[in-house]
């Protein structure tokens, strides 16, 4: 019924399109007005549009005009028309949704039509991508269009200073990846001034492969960081004990959820093992001793569960992670928690230190402070859920320019991997004898290498593109497409650049002109480029005709992936623009896939059967059991995610709240009556603990509340005589407190001047905010890795952990109150430095933000499965650095030994006033 329905009415997704197919038509029919104009003509439109707007006009009205004018400017400034199918992308991404479209249908380019007419509004535009390169590309390619319609590009990659990201950001349209955006957001809001913040706000965002972004990446939250102590000899100790256990009776592996334990006896030859390298005093199960079961756990994780080659591998003497969704080598990237520390010491390098968290972020709550958030992708579609539940998306999916000649052939089972890898090498064989490119996709570095030497000893030349040969990336993709080629590629989600049968017209330039240059010493002439280019073209051409003759480019799959968006994607490698095109997938039941979730019932069912071992099985029910089991990890995966989120979104009340107040201190140029009332809040707080409402005179504390204020705000009062006079009640006490704390400050006002002391308390709050809310953090961590203790009780963690953060944020509050009053009621105004002074301070400055050890990372806290890839780049900001304060001497031991010293020396504080006397040495 519901076939027939379809047949009918058409699909939801159909229906949803069909009002855009006549704004198309419109925009369509603008196309001969807009070749009319002349460049300067067509520009000034953008001027038209902006008036317009300032006129009442809305964004919406002024989309077909819009379009029409970028679909020309791209005739004449990069030689491309959009299809009409990409006008309808452009309308689904301004409306705020996904747009799933094929490879090959042009993305980059539909992006330019939504982006061109967000801009218009003068808030900026942020388009994100996966990497580095493609944020440079596109800026770089899409610019060009940009520019000839009067618009400005910004580009945002690692290694721009300060000033490169505030000029990045103030162009109308700014590229970059979802960590550089991420990050500046943090690093925004551990600046001191509204003029050294980068960003100007979040209107309009399209992410580009969303799902890799919004989804894959989404596990693991941004996070910077800062250096803790070293202690490099306690994870090679425990690394050392790790295989002295039995993997029968010492240890419990459960792969499907990814986890590892320690048995009852296992946990018992640990302890006593832990006892006899001397890192154990008492049990296992004391307090104390919990660090030491932290890193034992994660030292039997990093052996159990993360593999070489696999899950990372070994570059330069460094562990580096390896992106299961794309196969690329993750530059900085490290996991959490002591596990990157732990396969340090299992492979035998040199182990970093491990750092604590100053400010994070989830993606989700990142990319949710958008006003409008958009995203394109070729598969989406699979994941429509869990873009509607967590960022209110819909996803549209987009017919293609040209109907799909793609064949996609039912999956080949066998028995053994052993059989599947010999039927993959006669595939490979048989297609390259009629000149058919086959591009062969792997699940894993040691998967692709396990390929490569097959083809090898089989002597088929071929391409491997993992991880380890990333940097050329560019060169192998543009000869995958030749006739006969033989590439095998580990993951190809997000690779941005397209198999092209024939080669790759702009590759083959490149080295051609590299070419000449090496042999004759010098750049070709206009002529000798034009032949280059016919040359190129021609026998491009020729190539493109052999390999469609011979069917398309044919992609084989040796293993189906943990997501069926990754077996799209590399099934979507072939068949671009109409062009022929086959995919094929064999698997075995030693597959990982296939080995935890199915393995016993398909291999009992094929016994049954009657299939050899050397025998493959296809059906499209063994389709259906495989893809069951696909939807089973993504449904994980997606608990993981959301529940991430549910702890973040706790935390990202009290950021917002935190961030909020940050930003109005910085804009404020007064900020006496926060302080003012901070004080008089922690007077008041005082007075009633000291004396309560309801208790007698004689019962007040009187002797505590004089001694309190006399230690935190420098005020030596008669409380006691106050409180011996007659009738006298708490209320007019605190009063009189409060009446002499603010003369007591005002006295400070008069001897600096309040233009000074305005000033101060600005930088004060601020640094206390800072400093407050990097402890709050920390502690919010700790509370996240034991709350789920809480479940054996029978509560639930969540709300467990809802609870004591609210109580934490209260008492950050106020202890903030508390440490402001007494810092600038204790504070001593020091004449104004001399200029030699000055440029002390500027030089130890200079030297503090330009430290090493602070670092932004991608991570992940515990979420059940903590399978987490944090990425840590090192830091030009430093967040512990604030302007100087000349405050109290008996305050400064509350100073952070790296800072500069509150005396003004210039020095750091610890190689000041903090420095340690002998005594001190010999005491610690």
């Amino acid at each position: 019924m519901l076939s027939v329905a379809r047949k009918l009415f058409g699909s939801s997704n159909d229906r949803k399109i069909k009002p855009m197919r006549k704004r198309v038509e419109k925009i369509n029919a603008l196309e001969p007005q807009m070749e009319a104009l002349s460049d300067e003509e067509l520009r000034a439109k953008t001027t038209e549009f902006r008036e317009r707007l300032e006129q009442g006009a809305k964004l919406d009205d002024l989309l077909e005009e819009a379009f029409a004018v970028v679909r020309e400017g791209s005739k004449r400034s990069l030689g491309m028309r959009h299809f009409d199918v990409q006008l309808i992308g452009g309308m689904v991404l301004h409306e705020g949704a996904i747009a799933e479209m094929r490879t090959g249908e042009g993305k980059t380019l539909v992006a330019t039509l939504a982006v061109y007419l967000n801009a218009l509004a003068g808030k900026g535009v942020h388009v994100i991508t996966v990497n580095d390169y493609l944020a440079s590309r596109d800026a770089e390619w899409m610019g060009k269009l940009y520019g000839f319609l009067g618009l400005t590009t910004g580009t945002i990659v690692h290694g721009l200073d300060d000033q490169q990201r505030k000029a990045a950001y103030a162009c109308d349209i700014t590229y970059g990846t979802n960590n550089e955006f991420g990050f500046d957001y943090l690093r925004d809001n551990m600046k001191y001034s509204i003029e050294q913040m980068a960003q100007r706000g979040h209107a309009y965002a399209i992410v580009d492969e969303v799902d890799s972004i919004l989804i894959d990446e989404a596990r693991t939250p941004l996070i910077i960081s800062g250096p803790t102590d070293d202690r490099s000899d306690l994870y090679r100790t425990i690394d050392k004990l790790i295989p002295q256990l039995d993997d029968e009776t010492d240890i419990e592996l459960d792969e499907k959820q990814r986890s590892v334990m320690y048995t009852e006896d296992g946990m018992e030859k640990m302890e006593r093992m832990l006892e006899e390298a001397g890192l154990l005093e008492g049990s296992l199960w004391d307090p104390h001793n919990i660090t030491i079961v932290h890193h034992a756990n994660q030292a039997l994780r990093a052996h159990k569960l993360f593999f070489k080659d696999k899950h990372y591998l070994m570059k330069d003497d460094q562990v580096m992670l390896v992106d299961e969704f794309t196969g690329r080598m993750m530059e900085g990237r490290r996991l959490s928690e002591g596990l990157h520390q732990a396969i340090e010491a299992k492979e035998g390098v040199d182990i970093k230190p491990e750092n604590q968290t100053l400010a994070s972020i989830t993606f989700q709550n990142y990319f949710r402070l958008y006003e409008k958030l958009a995203g394109m992708t070729g598969t989406a579609i699979t994941e429509a859920d869990e873009f509607a539940d967590i960022y209110k998306l819909e996803v549209f999916q987009l017919p293609t320019n040209k109907p799909v000649q793609r064949i996609d052939e039912d999956d080949v089972v066998y028995r053994i991997a052993k059989a599947k890898y010999q039927e993959i090498i006669k595939e490979v064989r048989d297609a390259r004898a009629k000149g058919q490119p086959v591009l062969l996709g792997t699940a894993s570095i040691e998967k692709s290498e396990i390929i490569s030497t097959l083809l090898t000893q089989a002597k088929i030349p071929h391409n491997v593109l993992n991880a380890r040969h990333h940097e050329h990336e560019a060169e192998i993709i543009a000869e995958a497409g030749l006739p006969g080629a033989v590439t095998v590629a580990t993951n190809m989600a997000g690779r941005g650049t397209d198999i092209q049968l024939g080669g790759n017209f702009e590759m083959r330039m490149w080295k051609a002109e590299d070419e000449f240059q090496s042999k004759h010493g010098r750049e070709p002439t206009e002529e000798e480029r034009a032949q280059m280019e016919a040359e190129i073209k021609a026998s491009i051409e020729i190539g493109k005709k052999e390999a469609l003759a011979a069917g398309g480019l044919f992609v084989i799959g040796t293993e189906r992936h943990e997501s069926r968006r990754i077996d799209n994607q590399l099934r979507g490698r072939t068949g671009r623009q109409g062009d022929p095109g086959k995919s094929k997938f064999f698997i075995s039941v030693e597959d990982d896939l296939m080995r935890v979730f199915a393995a016993d019932r398909l291999n009992s069912i094929m016994k049954s059967l009657g299939i050899k071992e050397d025998e493959g099985i296809t059906h499209p029910w063994m389709n259906k059991a495989i893809e069951t089991s696909q939807k089973k990890i993504e449904q994980r995966n997606f608990e993981i995610r959301k529940n991430v989120l549910k702890y973040d979104d706790v935390i990202n009340d009290q950021r917002k709240a935190m961030f909020e107040q940050r930003r109005d201190f910085m804009v404020a140029e007064n900020v006496t009556d926060v302080v003012t009332d901070m004080r008089h809040d922690v007077i008041d707080g005082w007075v009633a603990r000291a004396m309560p409402p309801k208790a007698f005179a004689e019962q007040w504390d009187v002797d505590g509340l004089t001694e309190t204020l006399k230690n935190e705000l420098d005020l030596d009062l008669p409380i006691a005589k106050w409180a011996a006079e007659e009738g006298v009640a708490n209320e007019e006490i605190a009063e009189r407190i409060r009446v002499a704390s603010d003369q007591h400050f005002e006295q400070k006002v008069e001897q600096a001047g309040a233009k000074q002391i305005k000033m101060v308390e600005k930088q004060v709050l601020l640094q206390v905010l800072d400093q407050r809310w990097r402890q709050h953090l920390q502690q919010i961590d700790q509370l996240r890795s034991v709350i789920h203790l809480r479940s054996y009780g029978q509560r639930d963690p969540l709300n467990e952990f809802k609870e004591e953060a609210f109580k934490l944020f209260n008492d950050l509050l106020d202890t903030m109150r508390v440490e402001v009053s007494r810092i600038l009621m204790n504070i001593r105004i020091a004449p104004p430095p001399t200029d030699e002074q000055r440029a002390q301070l500027a030089a130890a400055r200079e030297q503090l933000l330009n430290r090493e050890g602070v670092r932004e990372t991608h991570l992940d806290p515990d979420t059940g499965d903590n399978e987490m890839t944090p990425d840590v780049v090192e830091g030009p900001n430093d967040p512990h650095a604030g302007p100087p304060l000349h405050q109290a001497e008996a305050d400064w031991s509350k100073t952070p030994r790296n800072a500069p010293c509150p005396c003004g020396s210039g020095k750091k504080y610890k190689h000041c006033h903090g420095s340690l006397t002998g005594a001190d040495q010999q005491r610690l």
